[in-house]
């Protein structure tokens, strides 16, 4: 989590597990199956993911321990499945997740459902629900002192109330993710994910003060593949806006997180590329290849089960063309 060393932490992981099946040590080889799976989705290899957080899961029921169900649940609705674009089986087990945590009574499994619950409605377009669950989170996981998902809840924070265009509140959630992630030294990538938000949020307001080669050395120092694609969608977005001399450049940025989409297999975050690059063309002027990709978002949204972004991209193809 702080020098996000992948090779080094797989080795330590697959030597746990092990060592725990030959010991036949239940516990251990829970956490083994489960960090397993999680750092696995860091890879986008999510197959693999998906079968060492299943055996996690296979431990947690074997031995009712119903706070793992739970917390095992919310991880792959987040990790694996909204990663996947699969949004309406990440929505059905992050809320599967959610009454089951509140039915116990667990403030660490309920504190991790309401996050990754706040996620899937995220994903689905239902903002207000994404907003309330995310709240949530960071009320229980301050009561716990959790503060490495503390980072990602106000992550999700962050970019629900920007796509509420609650600018203000967005960038103070980026803001305290940078605050938190220096504190405890974790997920350097997230923390420079937050530093290109708010380098965004800047330009909306007219505000020049920020070095966008920095913003390029993010791209190039980022370990965590499930975020590649927003870095480079928001640096694209970044150089669409500053001017009108730039927009040729802001291609060769949409293009490069197409691909990287494409490559990591999110399909969801595929769809966010070609609702921006339908924007890019408008800016160039060129109508039809603004539609055409924007039906493109539309359709890959509805593959996804994102119902509400496609009721709100079908209006805007309606208004706009």
């Amino acid at each position: 989590m702080t020098e996000e060393d992948y090779p080094k932490a797989f080795k330590y992981l697959e030597d746990a597990r092990n060592i725990a099946e030959k010991q036949n040590d239940s516990l251990t080889l829970w956490q083994a199956n489960y960090w397993l799976g999680f750092w696995l989705t860091h890879k986008c290899e999510y197959e693999k993911a998906l079968y060492f957080m299943g055996k996690s899961q296979e431990i947690n029921v074997t031995t009712n321990t119903v706070w793992g169900i739970s917390v095992t649940k919310s991880v792959m609705s987040y990790w694996i499945y909204a990663a996947q674009g699969r949004i309406d089986l990440a929505y059905q087990n992050s809320n599967e997740a959610l009454q089951i945590a509140i039915g116990s009574g667990d403030i660490y499994s309920k504190a991790f459902a309401h996050c990754f619950h706040g996620y899937s409605s995220y994903f689905k377009g239902f903002l207000d629900e994404a907003k309330e669950n995310l709240l949530k989170a960071t009320d229980l996981f301050e009561r716990i002192d959790y503060f490495f998902l503390m980072s990602l809840t106000q992550r999700g924070l962050g970019d629900t109330y920007f796509d509420m265009g609650k600018y203000q509140k967005s960038q103070d959630a980026y803001k305290m993710v940078v605050s938190l992630s220096r504190r405890d030294r974790n997920l350097p990538s997230l923390r420079n994910l937050c530093k290109i938000s708010l380098a965004k949020i800047k330009v909306m307001n007219n505000e020049m003060d920020f070095d966008l080669e920095s913003l390029y050395g993010y791209v190039n120092e980022n370990n965590v593949k499930p975020i590649e694609s927003c870095m480079i969608r928001r640096i694209g977005w970044i150089i669409l806006h500053i001017d009108d001399n730039h927009i040729n450049d802001a291609e060769e940025w949409i293009k490069k997180a197409i691909e990287a989409d494409k490559r990591n297999g999110m399909m969801w975050y595929l769809g966010r590329d070609y609702t921006f690059y339908a924007e890019l063309f408008e800016r160039k002027g060129d109508q039809s290849k603004a539609k055409a990709n924007l039906k493109k978002a539309i359709e890959i949204y509805q593959e996804c089960g994102a119902d509400a972004w496609v009721e709100k991209l079908e209006k805007e193809l309606i208004i706009r063309f």
